[in-house]
């Protein structure tokens, strides 16, 4: 697909911005002026660009106080405020990173779903990352929404991070450089990008209160470096506050990431706004820029705001200032535009299925092939699909990232289309974490697959229903999604399902409750919690997920009834929270009894096929956003590896292809002579995996994270995750393959690592200058060849060490990648760029970048463990710089 090149609006504003911020960076109480009007966008003024911050600024003069302070908070879940006689639209806000989710959190408006972050990162490709970009802003726009809540651009620290699946890498160059690409093809559509979580939220544990502890070389050089990265390169038009404390202090209010840093070096344009209830005053916040809180509370602004002005803590400046960057991101996003919001639409494309599958075949990492086992001939061999996650799809993580997929694509599905001799299956194993939903079995009141909800005003379940609704799915958490215009913030609900076995026995039902909540099962009471303590790891606080047997026969139905309210639960968190009510909602899950010896089936299919395919891995329950994961083990009690084991020792040609957005320990991985790492793909992992095993495609996926043997050898495995709500960044520097090089820990496999089915050559490379001055670049030329048989892609990697610096550094650190696609016996030519911010460090001495004197050597490789060649510059004369 071709790169769409960026539109001249686009670079007038990154010039205005650039000459604006270097004379105004030092005073934070103003935003230089900006000039940018999209293209394709339906809100495109005729005649020459205005200055969109000119035209909020304007805006404001024309407000009323109480006007001004309402846009400071969002006017509900998703939308900033509209003020109709002053020509104010709302904007319309989406998750997330891998697909444009719409207004409702669970079993919403199908959309396009993209492969995750880490899966996006192992494509190392920034066209593809521009592209999906450029696609996710028409997905926005068929949801009604203008802003969209990505990417995600939080460092991999520990492989344990609930969320490290949602963003793209332990490396901070990789991963702001993705990001830019990413921004960039999203905003050219009028959309806005919302860069997050800023600052210093790499773990779930406690990530409302947890203090973040980070020297502040780590934090400049790591946690904020694909932020600034991605602020200088593409300008994202928003940014979002993180939850977690930084060194003692609210990001929402700190002072010294949002005042000094963003608005300050950086001159940061856009808009700042919190995460969801992750507003945590009312003066500090505002003084230091952070804009928009969300969703809608009257918690911490409104008069609270009005009160701080008259007790002097805020001034009138402050308010202005917030409003006028408030209306900034609406003028980019939806100008002058007051028509009434569109209904969400979907809008399944063929070019963005294409893309889909074209970003999941080349994120799919091939990490180890012994004798060519893989591609496949798909004429010849006979294949045992093996593993929990063959018939499942294992699309995307939990949490915001989430959606409703136009479609999934199945990897038994998929790989049965290709394969022309017969394809055999076997389960091997369960993974639960919780009991699979009991959607599938439910019908409602009518007879539709689904559950009846009948909502009641107050919690007290009086009178007669105020809203009826049927919901296909039993994943009941109502965070954004309840009546509550209908039913008012206090309400009660009935929910009712007739659930029907296919087998007869001894079956289980699961019950997760948020607020107060009992299961009935065919009218007789089976589950209490009406008044639980023990919580859950559910993302949106919840009830730990009990068990309950029930026997039942084939084809008979049994009622199910759950009564619940949004009383918050436990009850000691009304006091500590000071509210009373909250989300509600329930999770209803379902299993039928075992009656087959599972791991003896696949035995049995592995002896009687060619090769057999193990899909193995975690999935959404298990990686989410809410918790982290507790062990980088398989789920569940090592059943997966067993599985594994015993299908090798069957079947010695075996490929095992794991699904996960982090690492997970191989103990077979010495055994197996092929794996696979295939992330989560989305809608297209099941194709795109049978592209690869086939050989109809090449995999060109690198790791964007390292893969250990064992979690006690990662960075941060002391300080994980932390006590007594503080967790220290103690590894400092050495995250990621910086440490495996310091400690010298051979990994399972390293950073940057991945596969080919052809075979790449390097040629030496050579340098265009051999001294890099002030204000100067050097240009690397490196040769690569493809010297194999089959088309494919190759990212060369470069790194650079400094030879002697005067504060400690890593042994090396990535500087530059490019991804090129060769035919056999095709060579390219690639022309890299080096310039400062190639071989600067953080002197905290000076409180400045700096490229310190010194010799600078250039390693040009394919992983950061298969360097290929180096070559050497020199900095003749220390320079230093602020951004």
């Amino acid at each position: 697909m071709a790169l769409i090149a960026p539109v001249s609006g686009l670079d007038i504003e990154r010039d205005a911005v650039q000459n604006a911020s270097l004379a105004g960076s030092i005073d934070t109480n103003t935003t230089p002026d900006t000039e940018f009007s999209p293209p394709d966008s339906p809100f495109h003024q005729s005649g020459p660009p205005k200055s969109k911050r000119l035209l909020a600024r304007q805006k404001v003069a024309t407000l009323t106080q109480e006007e001004k302070i309402s846009l400071l908070t969002a006017a509900d879940f998703w939308r900033t405020k509209t003020i109709p006689s002053k020509n104010i639209p709302a904007v319309k806000t989406s998750d997330g990173p891998n697909g444009a989710r719409g207004g409702i959190f669970v079993g919403g408006t199908k959309a396009a779903l993209f492969p995750c972050g880490i899966s996006l990162a192992a494509t190392w490709n920034k066209d593809l990352l521009h592209q999906v970009g450029q696609h996710l802003a028409e997905e926005v726009k068929a949801r009604s929404a203008n802003i969209l809540l990505a990417p995600t651009v939080c460092l991999h620290r520990h492989p344990l991070g609930g969320r490290n699946f949602e963003s793209f890498s332990e490396d901070p160059l990789l991963t702001g450089k993705l990001a830019a690409q990413y921004i960039q093809g999203l905003q050219e559509g009028g959309i806005a990008a919302t860069v997050k979580h800023f600052v210093g939220n790499e773990q779930e544990t406690n990530r409302l209160t947890v203090n973040s502890v980070i020297s502040e070389r780590a934090l400049r050089e790591l946690y904020l470096r694909p932020f600034e990265i991605a602020v200088r390169e593409a300008k994202p038009w928003a940014i979002m506050t993180s939850y977690n404390l930084v060194n003692g202090v609210h990001s929402d209010m700190n002072k010294f990431i949002l005042k000094d840093v963003l608005r300050g070096e950086w001159g940061y344009d856009g808009t700042v706004i919190t995460d969801w209830t992750g507003l945590n005053s009312t003066a500090e916040s505002l003084k230091v820029g952070c804009d928009i809180e969300f969703p809608f509370s009257t918690k911490w602004r409104f008069e609270k705001l009005l009160e701080a002005l008259e007790d002097g803590k805020i001034t009138q400046d402050h308010i202005d200032r917030a409003v006028e960057n408030v209306l900034t991101l609406v003028e980019r996003t939806k100008g002058n535009d007051m028509s009434v919001e569109a209904e969400e639409k979907e809008d399944n494309r063929e070019e963005t299925r294409s893309l889909i599958r074209e970003a999941g075949v080349q994120g799919l990492t091939l990490l180890k092939n012994e004798g060519a086992l893989l591609p496949i001939d798909p004429r010849t061999t006979k294949v045992a699909i093996i593993g929990p996650n063959a018939k499942r799809a294992i699309a995307g993580g939990g949490g915001s990232a989430s959606l409703n997929p136009y479609y999934n694509t199945l990897p038994f599905d998929s790989i049965q289309k290709v394969a022309r001799q017969p394809v055999t299956y076997a389960i091997g194993c369960h993974t639960h974490k919780w009991l699979p939903l009991a959607s599938p079995l439910c019908a409602d009141k009518t007879g539709k697959q689904g559950v009846t909800i009948e909502w009641f005003k107050g919690d007290r379940f009086e009178g007669e229903p105020i809203v009826m609704q049927r919901r296909i799915n039993t994943d009941l958490f109502l965070w954004d999604s309840a009546p509550v215009a209908q039913v008012g913030p206090e309400w009660s609900a009935v929910v009712t399902a007739n659930l029907t076995p296919t087998s007869t026995g001894t079956h289980t039902i699961s019950f997760m409750s948020v607020g107060p909540g009992r299961l009935l099962v065919d009218g007789k009471p089976t589950l209490d919690l009406w008044d639980w303590t023990e919580e859950g790891e559910a993302m949106f606080d919840g009830s730990a997920d009990y068990l309950v047997n029930v026997e039942m026969e084939a084809g008979k139905p049994v009622e199910l009834r759950i009564e619940m309210t949004n009383e918050l639960r436990p009850f000691f968190k009304q006091k500590e929270i000071g509210i009373t009510h909250k989300y509600g909602g329930c999770r209803i899950g379902f299993k039928e009894e075992d009656q087959i010896d599972y791991l003896q089936e696949a035995v049995d299919a592995a002896k009687a096929a060619d090769v057999a395919v193990v899909i193995v891995g975690l999935d959404a329950e298990w990686e989410s956003e809410g918790y982290d994961r507790q062990t980088m083990d398989l789920p569940s009690d090592g059943s997966q590896d067993r599985l594994v084991e015993a299908v090798i020792k069957a079947n010695p040609r075996t490929v095992v292809v794991n699904q996960s957005g982090s690492p997970v320990t191989m103990p077979w991985s010495d055994k197996a002579p092929a794996i696979i790492q295939a992330w989560y793909q989305g809608q297209e992992a099941g194709n795109a995996l049978a592209d690869v095993l086939f050989g109809l495609r090449n995999p060109s996926g690198k790791l964007p994270c390292t893969f250990p043997k064992r979690l006690e050898d990662t960075p941060a495995y002391h300080n994980w995750p932390g006590e007594n709500l503080e967790v220290v960044y103690g590894e400092g520097l050495y995250i990621g393959y910086r440490h495996y090089d310091r400690v010298k820990v051979e990994p399972l496999f390293p950073f940057g690592h991945g596969l080919s089915y052809t075979a790449f050559e390097y040629g030496r490379p050579s340098l265009s200058s051999k001294v890099l001055a002030q204000g100067e670049s050097i240009e690397l030329v490196v040769a690569i060849s493809n010297v194999g048989d089959v088309a494919g892609l190759e990212t060369v990697q470069v790194y650079v060490r400094d030879e002697r610096c005067r504060l400690p550094r890593p042994e090396k650190e990535l500087v530059a990648f490019e991804k090129a696609a060769l035919e056999p016996g095709e060579t390219k030519h690639l022309r890299i760029q080096l310039d400062k911010y190639a071989v600067g460090y953080y002197d905290t001495s000076i409180q400045r970048w700096i490229a310190e004197e010194g010799t600078f050597k250039v390693l040009v490789g394919a992983s950061a463990a298969d360097i290929k060649y180096s070559v050497s510059f020199d900095v003749k004369e220390s320079f230093t710089w602020v951004f």
